[in-house]
């Protein structure tokens, strides 16, 4: 439980940036060492093995808050001994302007004509009045639903647990997915990355979808088959991909998505540092009150998920 004084909060590793810390004590805590505290803000999203080592001597740490939404290089470290939180939905609102921003651009034939060295023929579907259907259910999804209203399309979302949605017409479980892209003019990928949903989009499921179609993933690039993209695309099997996040990442020069004209490919840029500094520090300081009021925090990890 926690203390009903100001709550005593490590941050970690010993690089972390100073606005964590001020966001720490705007929430009304104490930023303590790692043995005096009862709680840890973990500002790296990718060494888990600095993680394990600072946990590793410290049962006393009851709340661990990690800095991104995707939490794969962390799973084997939850556990029920510890109330884990992440960033979930704290960078909603920017992913789901990228992917309305690459679903656009992809539709309406922006990649080929800002590749183009010379006047080129029309092309292009509207997003207006198109079929959607979005892989996952959480903050980007919602922000995308409220994103995509003004055009009135007929959306499908796949998410594992089936309730209504706003802006959503029809929602579905997981095991449906794949009967969710024929017929569908955009596919959207904004999902957690697990077992399940690792290589989710592979040849069977691209040459399921509209020759016209296009994929947009802003989750993460191990959700898709990239040899497989690869040979979709350079045969037409799809429209064409818009890409925030690629598998591997960084995708190397020289690799075949980057030659493709009906590929977009941003560098994991959805949310960049200038938009992740307020929004993830409002979080951190919000999550701090809640904890120091004994309240549910935001952005809890599911142990039975896996995010």
């Amino acid at each position: 439980m926690p203390s009903t004084n100001a709550p005593r909060v490590a941050l970690g590793p010993t690089s972390a940036p100073s606005w964590m810390a001020d966001a720490i004590i705007a929430g009304g805590g104490e930023v303590v060492d790692l043995a005096d505290a009862e709680a840890l803000v973990w500002a790296s999203g990718k060494d888990a093995n600095q993680l394990a080592d600072a946990l590793a001597d410290a049962d006393h740490i009851r709340w661990v808050q990690l800095p991104f939404a995707g939490i794969e290089p962390f799973v084997h470290l939850i556990d029920t001994d510890r109330l884990w939180t992440c960033a979930k939905g704290v960078f909603a609102e920017p992913c789901a302007e990228m992917a309305l921003t690459l679903a656009l651009a992809g539709m309406r034939g922006l990649g080929t004509y800002a590749r183009a060295t010379s006047w080129s023929r029309p092309q292009g579907i509207n997003l207006a009045g198109a079929r959607v259907t979005i892989m996952g259910g959480g903050g980007i999804a919602e922000a995308f639903l409220r994103l995509i209203k003004p055009f009135d399309c007929h959306v499908t979302v796949v998410r594992n647990k089936v309730q209504d949605m706003d802006g959503a017409d029809i929602v579905v479980e997981p095991e449906q997915y794949a009967h969710c892209l024929p017929g569908a003019d955009l596919v959207v990928l904004a999902l957690a990355l697990t077992p399940d949903t690792e290589g989710m989009i592979s040849r069977s499921e691209l040459e399921m979808m509209e020759p016209h179609a296009w994929l947009v993933n802003v989750a993460r690039g191990k959700h898709i088959v990239t040899d497989d993209l690869v040979w979709a695309l350079q045969n037409n099997i799809i429209g064409g991909a818009g890409l925030d996040v690629t598998d591997p990442e960084p995708l190397p020069d020289g690799h075949p998505l980057w030659s493709l004209p009906n590929c977009i490919i941003t560098p994991h840029v959805a949310n960049t540092p200038e938009m992740a500094v307020p929004l993830l520090s409002a979080r951190i300081t919000q999550n701090v009150r809640l904890y120091a009021d004994g309240a549910e925090l935001i952005g809890p990890v599911h142990h039975d998920r896996g995010y």
